[in-house]
């Protein structure tokens, strides 16, 4: 486990209660995320070991279980895992995926390679399945590309700032402690106001869940901005017509200022 794995599980803050210190056999991933054959080999190659940190429920943390028509957290699953070798951006968002599916209960993930990645995803029960517990809603993924005590060092650079910071606040004691559902929803939020720190460069945490909220929708929004800026961007690149350029430098102008008026929601 490297120096950023470490700094991230002590930042956690979590109980001796909870620690578990297994390792989890890749089998068991195999037998239960793994839907095709593509996905096994994924699981196969990328992942050197798996290893079951801690489990967070309401006899080891003190925090209430959470159960509603829809869903139940009566446990969150910290996992570490180390990966091997450079695995591509679109493998890895797959990989986080598979392993969330593989685990009953919904699940804090550190996925090491390059960079450390955290992963978390809620879950809910399967429509059509009662016992079948499925991810519910998208994945949540938030990169660190420094080490969490280097912000002296580079203090210069707000993204080193902005991680450090992220790292700080997520001790289990900063978080809401009225089920595991709301503990789990505030790393959710942790990890949202790290990637809402890469457009604005500075890390704030929301203070309402209104506020959590409108900043979820402004990151979606702002993803698919940056998608069809990119999309224009590589179709002017190729255009020859003069009158075609123009026209789609001022789609571009339009997207980007819409962008910016999204971006104060962040």
């Amino acid at each position: 486990m490297t120096q950023t794995a470490y700094a991230v599980l002590d930042a956690l803050k979590l109980p001796d209660s909870a620690r578990v210190d297994q390792r989890v056999p890749k089998k068991l991933l195999l037998e239960n995320g793994a839907p095709t054959a593509s996905d096994k080999r994924l699981i196969t190659d990328a992942i050197e070991e798996t290893q079951w940190f801690a489990a967070l429920k309401p006899n080891t943390i003190g925090v209430p279980s959470y159960r509603d028509a829809q869903r139940e957290y009566l446990e969150i699953a910290v996992l570490v895992v180390a990966l091997r070798g450079a695995v591509k951006p679109a493998s890895l968002e797959r990989l986080a995926e598979l392993v969330h599916r593989a685990v009953p209960y919904p699940v804090l993930l550190l996925m090491q390679g390059q960079a450390l990645t955290l992963s978390l995803a809620h879950k809910r029960w399967a429509q059509n399945e009662a016992s079948k517990v499925v991810l519910d809603g998208g994945l949540i993924l938030a990169s660190l590309l420094h080490t969490p005590d280097d912000a002296k060092a580079t203090d210069t650079a707000a993204h080193s700032q902005a991680e450090h910071a992220f790292v700080q606040s997520l001790s289990i004691a900063c978080q809401p402690q009225t089920s595991l559902r709301a503990l789990y929803q505030g790393w959710v939020d942790c990890a949202q106001a790290l990637q809402a720190a890469r457009w604005t460069g500075n890390y704030r945490a929301t203070a309402t869940p209104e506020q959590a909220s409108a900043r979820r929708q402004a990151l979606a929004d702002c993803e698919r901005l940056e998608g069809e800026i990119s999309r224009l961007r590589a179709q002017g690149a190729k255009e020859r017509q003069m009158a075609r350029q123009v026209e789609i430098n001022l789609q571009l102008k339009a997207l980007l200022a819409e962008r910016q008026r999204i971006a104060q929601y962040l």
